[in-house]
């Protein structure tokens, strides 16, 4: 039986999200929907990762530890590894290349920095809701220095896509492209002949999480399964929504 999984969603550590998006509360969601495995993907920072990996190890649910990175062409990309560490590792290197400036909460949001149990052990100062000039070939050199993932995110978007801020796909950079929760198929399909299509839901908030996903065999849920099904283009996506 496929697996039906999501590999784009935000903790309550991205400015744009909701507070309400805490460790226990995502998997809770994600284990009601049936999905057998997640990523987190917090803006520019992986630091609620290792909240995220207890509760969905008490859970029995499958995770990926990783972050959307808003690149130098304002881009925004997806990385996934393995581990916790690797996706530490690629905070690090991200935040080296970001302004210092302090986050301004009433602006941009709130950015706290939780333990598995909710409690708020730090808040990020940096800016996360700002890009960093990695560009997009070398943060997917980063990535898979690092063994992991690298993918295209939301390039159907008006914004912060592929599309949007370049008009193409950078050749040899990416490992799948993905689809948002209301992209055509039929417009976007022919856009990107060649690559492997996932849909997430870009979850900010409870009530968006599973509400899109994508599935294929598999029975681990690994970099090293997706890299598999992704290059031989065996995924399959659920229906767009109508609306956002």
């Amino acid at each position: 039986m496929p697996m039906r999984f999501d590999l784009h969603m935000h903790s309550c550590l991205s400015p744009c999200a909701s507070l309400s998006m805490s460790p226990g509360e995502i998997v809770s969601r994600v284990k009601a929907a049936g999905l057998g495995g997640f990523v987190l993907s917090d803006h520019q920072s992986a630091r609620n990762t290792p909240a995220v990996a207890e509760c969905a190890r008490k859970a029995g649910i499958g995770f990926l530890p990783g972050l959307e990175v808003q690149t130098a062409e304002e881009v925004h990309t997806l990385c996934i590894f393995d581990t916790v560490e690797a996706a530490l590792k690629m905070t690090d290197w991200v935040y080296e290349a970001m302004p210092k400036r302090v986050n301004d909460s009433e602006t941009f949001g709130d950015q706290p920095v939780v333990t598995w149990d909710d409690d708020i052990i730090d808040m990020e100062w940096r800016i996360l809701a700002m890009g960093c000039r990695r560009t997009i070939p070398e943060t997917s050199a980063k990535v898979h220095e690092l063994g992991g993932l690298y993918i295209a995110a939301h390039v159907d978007r008006p914004n912060y896509s592929v599309f949007s801020g370049l008009g193409a796909i950078p050749d040899g950079c990416f490992d799948a492209v993905e689809f948002s929760r209301t992209a055509d198929e039929q417009i976007y399909l022919p856009k990107v002949e060649g690559y492997t299509v996932t849909r997430s839901s870009d979850a900010h908030n409870l009530d968006d999480v599973a509400k899109v996903w994508s599935e294929a065999e598999i029975s681990q849920f690994n970099v090293s399964s997706l890299k598999e099904v992704f290059q031989n283009k065996t995924v399959l996506i659920s229906p767009r929504l109508t609306a956002f």
